[in-house]
């Protein structure tokens, strides 16, 4: 169970990268800046997710742990589930999201982002490490380390490969 998971889970975070940067691309023209941006967003939503993972397995108990990201997880959910009523998707955003000039479009694109997949995106981030630490409280005497295969494994998603 651990190991679908975290490869699921990684799956996951590097598709939503290559899906919402390829919209995103020719919404704000196509520069490199574009993808830059999108690139500087996700590897800080990944480090918020990792930073949550952390203050929950280094100052909760382990039930107040699961609780606590519980709650992140079904608000992200709920999120998720009430965007296809007014998008297209449940992370893709409709046209009016478009920018409405490509010059100077970084604080639109982290601000989009953020709105959109923001908060899924770091409740996804801090679910592996989450599980890594949990597993190796159920199992003292194992490694949780097998596990990095798993999310290593789901990280080469066959669209990154295009």
């Amino acid at each position: 169970m651990f190991a679908g998971v975290v490869g699921l889970g990684a799956f996951l975070l590097f598709e939503v990268q290559l899906v919402l940067g390829k919209q995103l691309l020719p919404w704000f023209g196509g520069a490199s800046t574009v993808w830059t941006t999108c690139l500087l967003f996700f590897q800080t939503a990944l480090l918020a997710g990792y930073a949550w993972a952390h203050f929950l397995a280094d100052r909760l108990s382990p039930r107040r742990q699961r609780d606590a990201h519980l709650a992140l997880l079904a608000a992200a959910l709920a999120l998720l589930l009430w965007r296809p009523f007014a998008w297209p998707s449940p992370i893709t955003p409709g046209e009016w999201a478009r920018a409405g000039s490509p010059d100077g479009p970084i604080a639109a694109i982290l601000a989009l982002l953020g709105s959109t997949i923001g908060l899924p995106f770091v409740a996804l981030a801090a679910t592996s490490p989450l599980l890594q630490v949990w597993f190796a409280r159920l199992r003292p005497g194992q490694s949780p380390f097998w596990l990095f295969a798993f999310s290593n494994s789901g990280s080469r998603s066959p669209s990154f490969r295009r």
